[in-house]
């Protein structure tokens, strides 16, 4: 796998994140659990493609990389969502 299977490839798997949590708020999901499950999905999102993309691993750093790449990812989505809600705030 290179730079641009992760980089240019995983930007479209932001956004499905993105709309998977904007989605659960129309269940009426708010504030921390809004917040975990948009973490949750990301990691579990992220985890999955890295396994599609990558295989699966047969060492720890191989894991290790997975796992990394969808907490990064459940992060991002995760600070996407907060960053919006100050800017709605404003």
């Amino acid at each position: 796998m290179n730079y641009y299977d992760v980089a240019v490839l995983g930007v479209p798997l932001l956004f499905v994140v993105i709309g998977l949590v904007e989605y659960l708020k129309k269940f009426g999901v708010t504030g921390n659990w809004l917040l975990g499950s948009s973490m949750l999905i990301g990691v579990l999102l992220g985890g999955g493609y890295q396994l599609s993309a990558v295989g699966f691993p047969v060492d720890f750093a191989g894991w290790f990389g997975v796992g990394f790449y969808g907490i990064g990812l459940g992060i991002v989505a995760s600070g996407v969502y907060d960053v919006a809600k100050n800017i709605a705030k404003e």
